[in-house]
């Protein structure tokens, strides 16, 4: 009997999560934004990393973003990174005001800039999930 190698990369929705990798798996991205002092955050919480205010609600994100930083990876032992290389690893300014890590699709190495505009997209798995990218 053999056994798949594990996935590091496929989420693990629980009921707190799932309306977020429902939304994804329509081509939308969400966001959490406190009632209490107005602020967005991502990733998701079930409170406010602000002020701790638990009234926080999940709001669509437009999807727009400006690239913080990112690194493009070579190497990368960890099923299924290693058939993916090279990758890059990215971390984005939502227009909305949070950061997020993700990866940057469908840009040469040599085009990257940071404050380039990106908009998300969403990377289908075998298994049905949707993960969100970003493209220029």
């Amino acid at each position: 009997m053999t056994t798949a190698a594990p996935r590091f990369d496929l989420p693990e929705p629980d009921d707190f999560t799932r309306p977020y990798w429902d939304a994804a798996a329509e081509g939308h991205l969400l966001l959490r934004r406190c009632h209490a002092c107005g602020k967005a955050h991502h990733y998701p919480r079930e409170f406010c990393p602000r002020c701790w205010s638990e009234d926080v609600i999940w709001e669509r994100a437009s999807g727009r973003a400006t690239l913080y930083t990112w690194s493009v990876v070579h190497r990368n032992d960890l099923p299924p990174f290693g058939a993916r290389v090279p990758y890059t690893a990215a971390v984005v300014d939502l227009v909305e005001g949070p950061r997020m890590m993700t990866e940057v699709v469908d840009c040469a190495e040599s085009d990257l800039a940071i404050g380039m505009e990106l908009r998300v997209a969403f990377r289908r798995e075998e298994c049905g999930a949707a993960v969100p990218v970003f493209r220029p």
